[in-house]
């Protein structure tokens, strides 16, 4: 595949009074209103409330709903800030390329590559996720894991190589999926809270809630954490920013998309959790399978199992898709920046920048090697260094949020009309909210510790990182100043 003329390194002003990034330019705007929408969706619903609410469930009882209702606000006030932002000036680069304006290149380094650590590392829990419930069925049982991990990163790969506009249907049916498998879902457990209809032994009740020990049944240290899987359950809600660099009309479409995550998120997650606790004892519910199977096989619904577990399938499928659009995206900015390999900014001849995308598919390659040495432990391995990229990335956005704001007070930049609300009290506490989620997973012990105290390592290499390649940022960056100098 070889690779189109690419843009320039220089950096124009944006709408707002902004800078504009390179690695903006070239891509193909083909993303419509509704393929936004659904990513927005999709963004939000996952295998974290399909697979992992059942454990939760057993872990915090019905206290649940109100971690995910928690979460579910910061991650919404997330968005929002970088949907101000992306009003402010889209782009494919999203937060990269705003933490390159209000921070720079510093900033847009370490912004580009903990993203790019939490996508790899979730792309590598996703294919070892569509191994695991592919052999849900037993066709497929004497198939090993390795090569299901492999079939399953090639596909996804393909998609994402042939054009954006691919990617958008992709996206768009497997969130038709997930939306319609919850709604179904949902008639169907308030037909059986309206009927009293019997779930297992138990008359379906919203007493169910608390006459086993109350909404805290285990206290409130189980609740507080489970927070720490419920924030990677709503990983991908930053990818509508992304997206926003090839949509048509972002300035119409974004605001609507972003806005009705939080009513989403308030019927999907909340709701969900309440019914389930309304349907059956929150102690019924096990690690080991969904809620939803869980609730559906007992009241003698055929095929229930595999229903859902190509659901769930259909989720991690979806992640992972988006994990090589957004970093592929993400890498594209930085590269051209000099902060990443200059390879990785290469753009094929439909606009898709190939170098990016096959950079994380590499990494998703080590997950296929895991899958064939240690595929029961594949999954556990990654999971939580995932979440650190997530509350990094999530921290860069606010950060950027907060940053932004104060040079609009200072008139260097003008806020949009469509902005985060309460400014800067929300990001400040929203900052805070990410710190404490960080203190939780070392209070939490076990491998959540291993990670955290992970964590500085992970700062060592990105300052080694740095170092390599400062001196060919700084060299893009003299030609851009000489390329501007010579227009004006």
């Amino acid at each position: 595949m070889a690779p189109a003329t690419g843009p320039t390194t220089s950096y124009g002003s944006g709408p707002h009074g902004g800078t504009a990034d390179a690695g903006d330019s070239g891509y193909s705007k083909s993303l419509k209103s509704r393929h936004i929408n659904m990513i927005a969706i999709g963004g939000a619903i996952g295998t974290g409330l399909f697979l992992g609410a059942g454990g939760r469930l057993a872990s915090a009882g019905p206290s649940l709903a109100l971690a995910y209702a928690a979460c579910g606000l910061f991650a919404f006030l997330v968005v929002r800030a970088l949907g101000e932002l992306v009003l402010h000036r889209p782009s494919s680069g999203a937060f990269v390329s705003y933490a390159r304006e209000f921070l720079g290149e510093k900033g847009a380094f370490v912004a580009g590559w903990m993203y790019f650590l939490n996508w790899a590392t979730t792309g590598i829990a996703d294919i070892t996720a569509v191994a695991t419930y592919t052999h849900y069925w037993g066709v497929f049982t004497s198939v090993p894991q390795w090569v299901i991990a492999l079939v399953a990163l090639g596909v996804v790969l393909a998609v994402n190589l042939i054009s954006v506009r691919i990617f958008g249907e992709l996206e768009f049916w497997f969130s038709i999926i997930k939306v319609s498998a919850l709604t179904i879902f949902m008639v169907i457990g308030l037909y059986l809270l309206a009927s009293h209809h019997k779930v297992g032994g138990h008359a379906a009740s919203p007493t169910l809630i608390v006459d086993h020990g109350g909404v805290f049944p285990r206290g409130v240290w189980p609740m507080l954490l489970v927070i720490q899987g419920v924030v990677f359950a709503y990983a991908a809600v930053e990818l509508v920013g992304v997206a926003a660099g090839e949509a048509q009309e972002p300035e119409k479409i974004m605001p609507r998309a972003i806005n009705s995550i939080m009513w989403r998120v308030a019927l999907f997650y909340v709701g969900s959790v309440v019914l389930l606790s309304m349907l059956l004892p929150w102690n019924a519910y096990s690690a080991a399978e969904s809620p939803f199977v869980t609730v559906l096989s007992r009241i003698g619904i055929p095929a229930a199992g595999g229903v859902m577990n190509l659901v769930v399938l259909t989720a991690a499928m979806s992640s992972l898709n988006s994990g090589l659009y957004s970093t592929g995206r993400i890498l594209r900015s930085m590269a051209l920046s000099g902060s990443a390999p200059s390879w990785t900014g290469r753009m094929s001849r439909t606009k898709v920048p190939y170098g990016g995308i096959l950079l994380t598919t590499g990494l998703c390659l080590f997950g296929v090697v895991l899958n064939y040495i240690v595929p029961s432990q594949a999954f556990e391995i990654v999971l939580d260094f995932a979440a650190i990229g997530i509350l990094s990335t999530w921290g860069m956005i606010m950060l950027c949020s907060l940053l932004f704001w104060y040079q609009a007070r200072r008139g260097t930049v003008t806020r949009p009309g469509y902005r985060l609300p309460w400014a800067p009290y929300t990001q400040i506490v929203t900052l805070a909210f990410l710190v404490s989620v960080l203190a939780l997973m070392w209070a939490d012990g076990g491998a959540s510790r291993d990670v955290v105290e992970a964590v500085p390592a992970v700062i060592v290499a990105l300052v080694i990182g740095w170092y390599a390649a400062r001196g060919r940022v700084a060299a893009i960056a003299r030609a851009a100043d000489t390329q501007s100098a010579h227009a004006d």
